[in-house]
Protein backbone atom coordinates (compact mmCIF):
# COMPACT_ATOMS: atom_id res chain seq x y z
CA UNK A 1 0.00 0.00 0.00
CA UNK A 2 1.19 3.38 -1.04
CA UNK A 3 0.95 5.35 2.55
CA UNK A 4 1.61 9.41 2.57
CA UNK A 5 4.65 10.48 3.88
CA UNK A 6 4.23 13.03 6.49
CA UNK A 7 6.46 16.16 7.57
CA UNK A 8 4.97 15.80 11.32
CA UNK A 9 5.28 18.63 14.20
CA UNK A 10 6.40 18.26 17.57
CA UNK A 11 3.67 20.98 18.89
CA UNK A 12 2.23 18.81 22.03
CA UNK A 13 1.78 15.50 23.07
CA UNK A 14 -2.06 15.98 22.76
CA UNK A 15 -2.02 17.18 18.78
CA UNK A 16 -1.27 15.48 15.40
CA UNK A 17 0.43 17.98 13.62
CA UNK A 18 1.63 17.25 9.70
CA UNK A 19 1.91 18.62 6.49
CA UNK A 20 1.87 16.27 3.17
CA UNK A 21 4.33 16.26 0.82
CA UNK A 22 4.06 14.58 -2.80
CA UNK A 23 5.31 11.17 -1.37
CA UNK A 24 2.77 8.49 -1.38
CA UNK A 25 -0.67 8.51 -3.35
CA UNK A 26 -1.94 7.48 -6.50
CA UNK A 27 -1.93 11.17 -8.13
CA UNK A 28 -0.03 11.39 -11.11
CA UNK A 29 1.71 14.48 -13.25
CA UNK A 30 2.04 17.78 -11.30
CA UNK A 31 -0.53 16.28 -8.87
CA UNK A 32 2.16 12.99 -8.49
CA UNK A 33 1.83 11.55 -6.02
CA UNK A 34 -0.04 12.55 -3.10
CA UNK A 35 -2.92 15.28 -3.44
CA UNK A 36 -6.54 15.69 -1.72
CA UNK A 37 -7.83 18.99 -2.90
CA UNK A 38 -10.73 18.99 -5.01
CA UNK A 39 -10.34 22.27 -6.14
CA UNK A 40 -6.88 22.17 -8.23
CA UNK A 41 -7.93 19.67 -11.16
CA UNK A 42 -6.83 16.66 -10.04
CA UNK A 43 -8.58 13.21 -10.98
CA UNK A 44 -11.64 13.04 -8.62
CA UNK A 45 -10.64 9.00 -8.17
CA UNK A 46 -7.28 9.86 -7.22
CA UNK A 47 -7.90 12.49 -4.31
CA UNK A 48 -11.00 9.88 -2.73
CA UNK A 49 -8.14 7.26 -2.72
CA UNK A 50 -5.31 9.48 -1.46
CA UNK A 51 -7.88 10.92 1.60
CA UNK A 52 -8.67 7.28 2.11
CA UNK A 53 -5.38 7.12 2.49
CA UNK A 54 -4.76 10.02 5.04
CA UNK A 55 -7.57 9.12 6.70
CA UNK A 56 -6.20 5.65 7.73
CA UNK A 57 -2.85 7.24 9.13
CA UNK A 58 -4.63 9.21 11.29
CA UNK A 59 -7.23 6.54 11.88
CA UNK A 60 -10.41 8.81 11.49
CA UNK A 61 -13.24 8.40 9.19
CA UNK A 62 -13.28 10.42 6.04
CA UNK A 63 -16.17 12.91 7.19
CA UNK A 64 -13.98 13.95 10.04
CA UNK A 65 -11.17 15.11 7.52
CA UNK A 66 -11.87 18.93 7.20
CA UNK A 67 -10.88 21.16 4.14
CA UNK A 68 -12.36 24.43 3.33
CA UNK A 69 -12.61 26.44 -0.13
CA UNK A 70 -10.24 29.14 -0.10
CA UNK A 71 -10.65 32.24 -1.63
CA UNK A 72 -7.88 34.43 0.37
CA UNK A 73 -9.78 36.51 2.82
CA UNK A 74 -10.39 36.14 6.33
CA UNK A 75 -13.43 34.17 7.50
CA UNK A 76 -13.23 31.49 10.16
CA UNK A 77 -15.20 28.50 9.80
CA UNK A 78 -15.68 26.82 13.27
CA UNK A 79 -16.54 22.97 13.15
CA UNK A 80 -18.51 22.06 16.08
CA UNK A 81 -20.96 18.97 16.67
CA UNK A 82 -24.09 20.88 14.71
CA UNK A 83 -21.57 21.11 11.69
CA UNK A 84 -21.50 17.18 12.02
CA UNK A 85 -25.50 17.49 11.89
CA UNK A 86 -25.57 19.12 8.50
CA UNK A 87 -26.24 17.57 5.08
CA UNK A 88 -22.96 17.31 2.59
CA UNK A 89 -24.51 20.33 0.44
CA UNK A 90 -24.76 22.65 3.76
CA UNK A 91 -21.01 21.66 4.93
CA UNK A 92 -20.01 22.53 1.88
CA UNK A 93 -21.59 25.68 2.03
CA UNK A 94 -19.67 26.79 5.58
CA UNK A 95 -16.50 25.72 4.29
CA UNK A 96 -16.96 28.02 1.11
CA UNK A 97 -15.32 31.01 1.02
CA UNK A 98 -13.13 29.77 4.46
CA UNK A 99 -9.77 30.44 5.18
CA UNK A 100 -9.09 29.52 8.36
CA UNK A 101 -10.71 26.68 10.65
CA UNK A 102 -11.06 26.39 14.30
CA UNK A 103 -12.52 23.07 16.70
CA UNK A 104 -11.90 21.87 19.79
CA UNK A 105 -13.32 18.23 18.83
CA UNK A 106 -10.80 15.48 19.46
CA UNK A 107 -10.52 13.15 16.41
CA UNK A 108 -11.60 15.73 13.94
CA UNK A 109 -8.92 16.87 11.49
CA UNK A 110 -8.62 20.46 9.95
CA UNK A 111 -6.41 21.82 8.08
CA UNK A 112 -5.51 23.94 5.03
CA UNK A 113 -4.24 23.78 1.36
CA UNK A 114 -1.25 25.49 0.24
CA UNK A 115 1.44 25.38 -2.39
CA UNK A 116 3.61 28.26 -1.96
CA UNK A 117 1.29 29.94 0.53
CA UNK A 118 2.00 29.67 4.09
CA UNK A 119 -0.05 27.24 6.60
CA UNK A 120 -0.31 27.87 10.24
CA UNK A 121 -1.31 25.45 12.66
CA UNK A 122 -2.04 26.92 16.38
CA UNK A 123 -2.95 25.05 19.55
CA UNK A 124 -4.34 26.14 22.78
CA UNK A 125 -2.99 23.35 25.16
CA UNK A 126 -5.09 25.07 28.39
CA UNK A 127 -8.78 25.05 25.86
CA UNK A 128 -8.26 22.18 23.65
CA UNK A 129 -8.86 24.16 20.72
CA UNK A 130 -7.05 24.18 17.31
CA UNK A 131 -6.82 26.00 13.83
CA UNK A 132 -5.38 25.55 10.73
CA UNK A 133 -4.87 28.86 8.52
CA UNK A 134 -4.14 29.93 5.01
CA UNK A 135 -2.02 32.75 4.72
CA UNK A 136 -1.21 34.07 1.34
CA UNK A 137 0.24 37.12 0.69
CA UNK A 138 -3.77 38.32 0.42
CA UNK A 139 -4.55 36.82 3.60
CA UNK A 140 -1.09 37.64 5.20
CA UNK A 141 -1.35 41.34 4.28
CA UNK A 142 -5.28 41.50 5.62
CA UNK A 143 -3.93 39.90 8.71
CA UNK A 144 -5.85 36.70 9.06
CA UNK A 145 -3.75 34.93 11.54
CA UNK A 146 -4.44 38.00 13.81
CA UNK A 147 -8.10 37.55 13.00
CA UNK A 148 -8.29 33.74 13.43
CA UNK A 149 -6.31 34.43 16.66
CA UNK A 150 -9.27 37.15 17.60
CA UNK A 151 -11.90 34.51 17.00
CA UNK A 152 -10.33 31.40 18.93
CA UNK A 153 -10.68 34.34 21.86
CA UNK A 154 -14.18 35.14 20.54
CA UNK A 155 -15.46 31.52 20.38
CA UNK A 156 -13.47 29.40 22.82
CA UNK A 157 -12.37 32.56 25.33
CA UNK A 158 -8.85 31.36 24.33
CA UNK A 159 -5.87 33.52 25.55
CA UNK A 160 -2.78 33.90 23.14
CA UNK A 161 0.05 33.13 25.72
CA UNK A 162 -1.52 29.60 25.92
CA UNK A 163 -1.26 29.22 22.80
CA UNK A 164 2.08 27.27 20.03
CA UNK A 165 2.16 27.78 16.78
CA UNK A 166 3.63 26.14 13.69
CA UNK A 167 4.09 27.73 10.24
CA UNK A 168 4.61 25.16 7.93
CA UNK A 169 6.33 25.30 4.18
CA UNK A 170 6.02 27.94 2.05
CA UNK A 171 7.70 30.43 -0.34
CA UNK A 172 10.92 32.21 1.24
CA UNK A 173 12.05 35.68 0.76
CA UNK A 174 14.82 35.35 -1.91
CA UNK A 175 11.82 32.93 -3.86
CA UNK A 176 9.15 34.98 -3.36
CA UNK A 177 9.41 37.99 -6.00
CA UNK A 178 6.48 40.02 -6.43
CA UNK A 179 5.38 43.78 -8.46
CA UNK A 180 5.29 47.19 -6.72
CA UNK A 181 1.71 46.56 -5.92
CA UNK A 182 2.09 43.60 -3.12
CA UNK A 183 4.76 45.60 -1.46
CA UNK A 184 2.14 48.55 -1.50
CA UNK A 185 -0.49 46.51 -0.30
CA UNK A 186 1.62 45.44 2.84
CA UNK A 187 2.48 48.96 2.92
CA UNK A 188 -0.26 50.59 3.48
CA UNK A 189 -1.91 47.55 6.19
CA UNK A 190 1.11 48.87 8.21
CA UNK A 191 3.85 46.66 8.39
CA UNK A 192 7.73 47.31 8.57
CA UNK A 193 8.79 46.91 5.54
CA UNK A 194 12.28 46.56 6.44
CA UNK A 195 11.72 44.13 8.40
CA UNK A 196 10.22 41.44 5.56
CA UNK A 197 11.32 42.79 2.23
CA UNK A 198 14.05 42.99 0.20
CA UNK A 199 14.99 43.85 -3.81
CA UNK A 200 16.72 41.68 -5.41
CA UNK A 201 18.15 41.31 -9.04
CA UNK A 202 14.84 40.21 -10.92
CA UNK A 203 14.76 37.02 -12.21
CA UNK A 204 13.44 37.72 -15.53
CA UNK A 205 15.75 38.68 -17.74
CA UNK A 206 14.96 42.20 -19.26
CA UNK A 207 16.94 45.06 -21.07
CA UNK A 208 17.96 46.55 -18.32
CA UNK A 209 18.10 44.85 -15.97
CA UNK A 210 16.22 45.45 -12.82
CA UNK A 211 15.57 45.03 -9.37
CA UNK A 212 12.19 43.45 -7.80
CA UNK A 213 11.06 43.53 -4.57
CA UNK A 214 10.55 40.58 -2.44
CA UNK A 215 8.54 39.77 0.69
CA UNK A 216 9.09 37.78 3.60
CA UNK A 217 5.55 35.71 3.93
CA UNK A 218 7.07 33.12 6.62
CA UNK A 219 8.44 36.49 8.89
CA UNK A 220 4.95 38.52 8.32
CA UNK A 221 3.16 35.79 10.15
CA UNK A 222 5.49 34.76 12.51
CA UNK A 223 5.44 38.64 13.40
CA UNK A 224 1.44 38.66 13.21
CA UNK A 225 1.33 35.48 15.62
CA UNK A 226 3.70 37.20 18.32
CA UNK A 227 1.56 40.39 17.74
CA UNK A 228 -1.28 38.61 18.53
CA UNK A 229 0.21 37.50 21.89
CA UNK A 230 1.70 34.05 21.28
CA UNK A 231 5.29 34.25 22.92
CA UNK A 232 8.11 33.54 20.37
CA UNK A 233 9.06 30.95 22.07
CA UNK A 234 6.25 29.17 21.49
CA UNK A 235 6.38 29.72 17.88
CA UNK A 236 8.38 26.92 15.60
CA UNK A 237 9.22 27.57 11.90
CA UNK A 238 9.70 24.68 9.50
CA UNK A 239 12.13 26.60 7.12
CA UNK A 240 11.06 24.79 3.96
CA UNK A 241 11.09 26.51 0.97
CA UNK A 242 8.57 24.91 -1.76
CA UNK A 243 9.45 26.65 -4.62
CA UNK A 244 13.07 25.46 -3.74
CA UNK A 245 11.83 21.56 -2.59
CA UNK A 246 9.37 21.15 -5.44
CA UNK A 247 10.15 18.18 -5.67
CA UNK A 248 9.07 17.14 -2.10
CA UNK A 249 6.51 19.93 -1.56
CA UNK A 250 3.62 21.21 -3.66
CA UNK A 251 4.53 24.50 -5.35
CA UNK A 252 2.68 26.58 -8.09
CA UNK A 253 5.02 28.86 -8.75
CA UNK A 254 7.62 26.26 -10.08
CA UNK A 255 4.62 23.67 -11.44
CA UNK A 256 1.87 25.56 -12.39
CA UNK A 257 -1.34 26.75 -10.77
CA UNK A 258 -2.53 23.45 -11.96
CA UNK A 259 -1.25 21.30 -9.49
CA UNK A 260 -1.34 19.12 -6.30
CA UNK A 261 -1.41 21.08 -2.83
CA UNK A 262 0.24 20.56 0.37
CA UNK A 263 -2.34 20.00 3.33
CA UNK A 264 -1.15 20.84 6.43
CA UNK A 265 -3.52 19.54 9.29
CA UNK A 266 -3.75 19.35 13.46
CA UNK A 267 -5.79 17.01 15.27
CA UNK A 268 -6.64 16.62 19.07
CA UNK A 269 -6.20 12.69 19.94
CA UNK A 270 -9.07 11.09 21.12
CA UNK A 271 -8.32 9.96 24.52
CA UNK A 272 -7.53 5.99 24.68
CA UNK A 273 -9.92 3.99 25.92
Amino acid sequence: MNHPTLLYYNMHDEVAAFSTTRKGGVSIGNYASFNINRFCGDADAAISENRRLLCLLLQIDSKHLIMPHQVHLTKTACIDEAFFACSEKEKEELLEGVDAVVTNIPGVCIGVSTADCIPVLVYDSRLKVTAAIHAGWRGTAKHIVQQTIADMKAIYGSTPKDMKAQIGPGISLDSFEVGDEVYEAFANEGFDMQMISQKFLSTIHTTPLTYKWHINLTECNRLQLIEAGIPSESISVADICTMKQSDTFFSARRLGTPSGRIFTGIMIKPKQK
